[in-house]
C-alpha cells in the first residue's frame, strides 16, 4: 500500500544462550499506515521491545525485512540507516532519558543540532514542538523541576521534532499514573491525527492498547491480530 509507513516481513530474530538459539521473533509481519496506532501487547519477556528493536534498525535481523517509507533497512549502510533513522522515526520509552543538565528546550532541539541545523532555529523549532504538546511554559525548566507526565511529553517532543514518518514507543506510559498515561496517549493521538505520524506502542497497559486503531499480539515470536 502506498500509505504504508513502516513494512516488516518474515522478520525472525533468536539470540545465544550458551549452546542454544533462544528464538524471539519467529516470522513476524506488520505494516503501519500513515496515521495509524498500532499497539504491541504480550507477556512480558516474549519479545514486544526486540520487535521494536527490528523494526526501528537498532537490532539486525537473522531473516526478513524492515522498510521505513519503502527503504530496506538491510540494504543501507550503517550510516545511511542512521541517517533514516534521525530523520523518519522517533523513539520514545518507558524512561525518559532526558539529559538532567539541559533545558526541555535544548533536550528537545538535540536531535535538530545532530542534523546540524543552525541553534536558533533548532531552539525554535523545539520550542514550537513543545508547545504543541502542552509545555510552552516548562521549556526552560531542567528534567528535576518537571512532573513525571511533564518528562515524557517533552521525551515525545524530541522524538518528533524532526518531523518522523513513524514513531516507535516502548511502554511510554508504563511508569505514569493512570490519569498522567491518559493525557501523554493524547499527546501520540493528537500526532497521529494533525501530522499523520504512524505511531507503534508497545504496551501492557489494557487500557492505552484499547484506544489505538489496531492491537496486535506477540505471542511466542509470532505476530498476530489481538
Amino acid at each position: 500500500m502506498t500509505d504504508a509507513v513502516l513494512h516488516a516481513h518474515q522478520v525472525s530474530k533468536a539470540y545465544r544462550e550458551g549452546p542454544q538459539a533462544v528464538e524471539v521473533l519467529r516470522g513476524a509481519d506488520l505494516q503501519v499506515l500513515k496515521g495509524e496506532i498500532v499497539a504491541i501487547v504480550g507477556a512480558s519477556g516474549s519479545g514486544k521491545s526486540t520487535l521494536l528493536h527490528c523494526l526501528g534498525g537498532l537490532d539486525t535481523l537473522d531473516t526478513g525485512t524492515v522498510s521505513i517509507g519503502g527503504r530496506d533497512l538491510a540494504k543501507m549502510s550503517d550510516v545511511a540507516r542512521g541517517q533514516l533513522r534521525n530523520e523518519a522515526l522517533g523513539f520514545v520509552y518507558q524512561f525518559h532519558h532526558l539529559l538532567p543538565e539541559f533545558t526541555a528546550l535544548d533536550n528537545v532541539a538535540m536531535p535538530l543540532s545532530i542534523r546540524r541545523v543552525p541553534l536558533g532555529q533548532a531552539r525554535a523549532q523545539a520550542a514550537e514542538t513543545l508547545a504543541a504538546v502542552g509545555l510552552a511554559a516548562r521549556t526552560h525548566h531542567h528534567p528535576a523541576e518537571l512532573s513525571g507526565g511533564e518528562r515524557q511529553r517533552t521525551a515525545i517532543a524530541r522524538a518528533i521534532v524532526t518531523g518522523p514518518a513513524c514513531v516507535l514507543a516502548d511502554e511510554p506510559t508504563g511508569n505514569l499514573d493512570r490519569d498522567t498515561a491518559h493525557a501523554v496517549f493524547q499527546v501520540f493521538v493528537q500526532l497521529a491525527r494533525s501530522r499523520g505520524t504512524a505511531i507503534v506502542i508497545v504496551t501492557h497497559d489494557p487500557e492505552v492498547a484499547g484506544m489505538c486503531d489496531r492491537v496486535m499480539r506477540l505471542d511466542h515470536g509470532r505476530l498476530a491480530a489481538a
